[in-house]
């Protein structure tokens, strides 16, 4: 049976479409077919059928005179409810925004993916206002993780419509932010690869913030070479500098500290085999402390989250009006931690940051960084939407990892590199430092498929 559309990578789409086997408007009305046909209603929060099929249309016209703007001309795309989109007041998974003016114009990225030539199929689900990593959304309701035939669970977040989307097969590729992990860890528990860039590699304008100081975006997809085509487009190319790293020689360093504590057993056995994998490579593989993490965790204790401040100054004036009643009580409750911090004690959260990403770009050289991007596997919902303390537990773990990156501005990609409890996917973080981002994605290129191992 042919593969649906959506279940296709960027690059095998791509070629059908591109050598007229796949017309880019029967690609379209297909992959709507299918999200209309999903069992789980909370995947996306708006369908743009119209415009997806006049831009389809456009691109039909344009490969038939062989005009075709490039190699992802006719790629349909699904955008995280914080990107704006003509006409639409943007969400950002929250119903308080509903009544907001609609955007006079999209986002400068969903522009920029416009320009390549994809297509816009509509908005996604994700946790209000970005603040957590687990996708839970009281308002939209909670996409279940495709993978979890157990029982409902959750599929990770803030990028947690996106995410699910691709790992259902309904999309080839959607767009994600990244501000404490939310491409990487919901790309993680899906069994598909989140490619967060660093900060300042792409223009925000027109994407809902959470923190200045950390937002970044990236594309949730199915392999490292649909992120790369993806990146190039982001940033106005009409193809990628990025080049494949032969694996025999890079050097990849392994923390032993923090990211894992509390791991769970069948994470760190996907995780070791994968680096085993990767050693019979020829992959230089050295393991050592990074005193930074310990750093950021002791600073988090004494000062608050540098999230959680800039949070707390973005939505002050509405935690104290009568919208913080129609939001998530959860949201609201962690926000205003961010009253806590002070001043003098934000600028010392900066000063700690600065001083540590200059030690880790010392310590760290040319190496890459790898570990699990999520300590465990996707829990069951239930329990967490009927227990306060478990759900902060459980998301505070779930961010652990990958926040670590966002405080250091490393640029990262997440990769499935095997199956945990319950069956449920397991991710392989390589990260490198800010602006290293086409040394990580050419390495990520050659150690894909050893990273996967047996898991497809």
């Amino acid at each position: 049976m042919t593969k649906p559309f959506g279940a296709m990578t960027v690059a095998q789409l791509s070629v059908l479409i591109q050598s007229g086997a796949a017309d880019p408007v029967e690609v379209v009305r297909s992959i709507f077919e299918n999200i209309e046909g999903h069992s789980d209603k909370a995947v996306f929060t708006v369908l743009l059928k119209e415009r997806a099929i006049d831009e389809a249309k456009a691109s039909s016209l344009r490969i038939r005179k062989g005009c075709s703007l490039g190699a992802l001309d006719g790629i349909p795309i699904a955008w995280k409810d914080l990107f704006d989109i003509e006409g639409l007041a943007t969400t950002a998974g929250s119903k308080v925004l509903a009544s907001t003016m609609p955007a006079a114009s999209d986002a400068a990225i969903v522009m920029a993916l416009k320009r390549a030539g994809m297509i816009t199929v509509g908005r996604t689900n994700m946790s209000e206002f970005a603040f957590s990593g687990l996708g839970i959304n009281p308002h939209y309701g909670t996409p279940h993780n495709p993978h979890g035939i157990d029982v409902p669970r959750i599929p990770g977040g803030s990028s947690s419509g996106a995410a699910v989307a691709v790992g259902a097969g309904l999309v080839p590729v959607a767009m994600g932010t990244d501000t404490g992990g939310s491409v990487r860890i919901p790309a993680a528990l899906n069994g598909v690869v989140g490619f967060k860039g660093s900060r300042r590699r792409y223009c925000m304008d027109g994407v809902f913030p959470l923190a200045k100081s950390l937002d970044s975006l990236g594309p949730l997809c199915r392999t490292v070479k649909d992120a790369v085509w993806i990146d190039a487009a982001m940033r106005g190319r009409t193809s990628s500098e990025v080049r494949a790293r032969p694996l025999k020689g890079i050097e990849i360093a392994i923390p032993e500290n923090v990211v894992f504590d509390d791991v769970e057993p069948g994470v760190a056995a996907a995780f070791d085999a994968a680096v085993e994998r990767l050693a019979r490579t020829g992959a230089i593989i050295s393991r050592a402390a990074m005193p930074a993490f310990d750093q950021i965790l002791t600073s988090m204790t004494r000062y608050g989250a540098l999230v959680t401040a800039e949070a707390f100054a973005l939505h002050r004036e509405r935690l104290a009006g009568p919208e913080a009643a129609g939001m998530d009580r959860r949201v609201v409750m962690r926000t205003r931690l961010g009253e806590k911090t002070g001043m003098p004690d934000y600028i010392a959260i900066l000063e700690l940051r600065d001083r540590l990403i200059a030690e880790c770009q010392q310590l760290i050289g040319d190496r890459l960084l790898a570990f699990p991007s999520v300590a465990h596997v996707a829990p069951p919902i239930a329990p967490l939407e009927m227990d306060d303390d478990l759900f902060f537990a459980t998301n505070a773990k779930t961010l652990r990892n990958t926040a670590l990156g966002n405080f250091l501005d490393w640029c990262g990609v997440s990769i499935p590199c095997g199956a945990g409890d319950a069956g449920m996917p397991v991710g392989f973080l390589l990260s490198a430092p800010a602006n290293g981002d086409d040394v990580l994605l050419g390495a990520a290129l050659s150690a894909e498929a050893v990273i996967r191992g047996d898991f497809v």
